[in-house]
């Protein structure tokens, strides 16, 4: 059984992944309607936040529906991400998480994201002020290390749990690597099967079929697994790989009048929280995937991706569902 402090995730919970550009309100809505477990926002820069910047704000937004929810920041300077826990609490999400793995490079040149993998001391010391600051449940996304002859996860996950971080997940990759080449697995579940280590330990990377969850929980015995890229318009996706986990099958994948509906509901959602015209540009990289597999889709795929106006959107829509009605999606 995982839990965050107080919160029961229940048996190998599945975790949406806080993406940037992607995981906010909309998105993490659908998720949890198919049966994520809990999400997390898009990381949040602590700068950002205390100097009341209005885009870092906007990803504070989190609505009763889709809790248990985490709220992710970054940063390396201790008065920054201190402030920026004082602004994050008065929005009450569930959980803080810090971020200390994203691999981009205008974060880690700040030292902060995964370049705080160089300085170990700095990221213990950052942990331990953000937990003493909040009663919030503090929790920590890393990877396994700055690059192959610098991974020391299995210290530095013992050493995070020993400052009171409530759970650590996680990616199978070197910031050297960025998302290339194959995650592994091993490191993460050396720190699992640590005997001092009684936290959550989450996986993440790769987890992108119902089979690898599988793998994840039996063979590695993860506490859970975080989704990331395999969710990017497909919002099921938790729904396939617990449908996995009852039955050892795969279930039905979504009809083409399912996806549809979800694409509309996705797209109108984003339009009613940020707008019209980025609704419109921020839903597009959902849309490829909600319809893949389709032949002679690149005109109506077009039509989604480069009108600017929602109304041709959602007309795009509507030629899809009469035209391909009948499409059967194959898993």
């Amino acid at each position: 059984m995982a839990k965050i402090g107080n919160i029961d995730l229940g048996e190998f919970p599945l975790l949406l992944a806080p993406m940037e550009d992607v995981s906010d309100p909309p998105f993490r809505a659908l998720c949890k309607e198919y049966g994520a477990d809990m999400v997390y926002t898009e990381f949040i820069s602590s700068e950002g936040l205390i100097r009341d910047a209005a885009k870092s704000m906007m990803k504070l937004d989190i609505y009763e529906k889709e809790r248990p929810v985490g709220i992710q920041i970054f940063g390396a300077n201790l008065e920054s991400m201190l402030r920026s826990v004082e602004i994050v609490e008065k929005t009450k999400p569930d959980v803080i998480d810090i971020n200390f793995g994203c691999p981009v490079k205008k974060v880690v040149s700040k030292g902060a994201g995964a370049g705080i993998l160089k300085d170990v001391d700095l990221m213990v010391k950052l942990t331990e002020a953000m937990v003493k600051h909040t009663n919030l449940p503090i929790t920590v996304k890393t990877r396994l290390g700055w690059d192959h002859d610098s991974i020391k996860i299995y210290e530095v996950a013992e050493r995070l749990q020993d400052v009171g971080c409530k759970a650590i997940s996680i990616h199978g990759r070197t910031r050297a690597q960025m998302y290339k080449g194959v995650a592994d697995w091993k490191p993460i579940a050396e720190v699992k099967n640590n005997p001092r280590m009684h936290i959550p330990v989450f996986g993440n990377g790769d987890v992108d079929t119902p089979e690898k969850a599988v793998l994840m929980r039996d063979e590695y015995g993860l506490d859970g697994a975080m989704i990331g890229r395999a969710s990017i318009g497909s919002p099921w996706f938790f729904k396939a790989v617990k449908h996995y986990f009852e039955t050892g099958t795969h279930c039905e994948p979504p009809s083409l009048v399912e996806r549809v509906d979800v694409a509309r509901r996705h797209l109108q959602m984003s339009i009613d929280w940020k707008g019209e015209k980025l609704g419109v540009f921020e839903t597009r990289r959902h849309y490829t995937n909600y319809f893949k597999g389709i032949p002679h889709f690149k005109d109506y795929r077009m039509k989604m991706v480069t009108s600017d106006h929602a109304e041709d959107v959602f007309a795009a829509f509507d030629e899809v569902e009469e035209k391909f009605a009948d499409y059967q999606f194959v898993e």
